[in-house]
């Protein structure tokens, strides 16, 4: 993955030398809140799903992560010194390159790592405006379609195995109001409900 990502033969060199492949568990969790940073992950296979969580453990979905790209909230807290900020779940089994926290202000010295990295802050600001603006100036039902479109999307299915007190917390609102705008929906022909599944009927 990373040869299709960089060229630069003496930083392949220094990947191969100081980064390591993880494979993560469907479910499981990478980066936990409050952690220490001590790798940033680019992601090989798979996607990883990338939560806020606050003191009494209240989630807001923010974006996902897919092949070929790497964590810029991992990156930002790696070099402010902070302990994570994000909760990295991985959508399938998914596997990463970790990337030592030493290496990410290093690797600046080549100019591929140092576009990607600022490629990268680019495209997580312009996803968490999306996410912003749906929140601020949306209805709940978009920011709940939009949720149910990503989470589709990285694991490339229509159909979701998910509870509606799941998705309740990761849009930190009730399950209560999921449940009543996921009957709005299937009444308007967007998605089809079926026992803990949920069927995406609209692009």
């Amino acid at each position: 993955m990373t040869d299709s990502i960089f060229t630069d033969p003496a930083l392949l060199e220094e990947i191969k030398k100081y980064c390591r492949v993880k494979t993560v568990d469907k479910g499981s969790v990478l980066i936990a809140p409050g952690a220490d940073i001590v790798f940033v992950p680019i992601v090989q296979k798979g996607a990883l799903r990338i939560v806020r969580e606050n003191d009494e453990g209240k989630e807001i979905f923010l974006y996902h992560l897919y092949p070929g790209q790497i964590c810029s909230m991992a990156i930002s807290c790696c070099q402010a010194g902070k302990k994570s900020m994000v909760k990295a779940i991985a959508e399938d089994e998914t596997e990463v390159l970790q990337i030592p926290v030493g290496m990410v202000e290093e690797w600046f010295k080549y100019p591929e790592w140092k576009t990607y990295v600022n490629s990268t802050y680019s495209t997580r600001f312009a996803e968490l405006m999306q996410v912003i603006d749906l929140i601020a100036f949306s209805n709940m039902d978009k920011l709940l379609l939009h949720y149910l479109r990503e989470r589709a999307k990285a694991v490339n299915t229509k159909a979701l195995y998910i509870t509606h007190q799941q998705i309740a917390d990761e849009l930190h609102t009730q399950r209560e109001v999921i449940s009543r705008l996921l009957r709005t929906m299937e009444d308007k022909g967007l998605v089809r409900m079926g026992r803990n599944t949920i069927e995406i009927l609209v692009d």
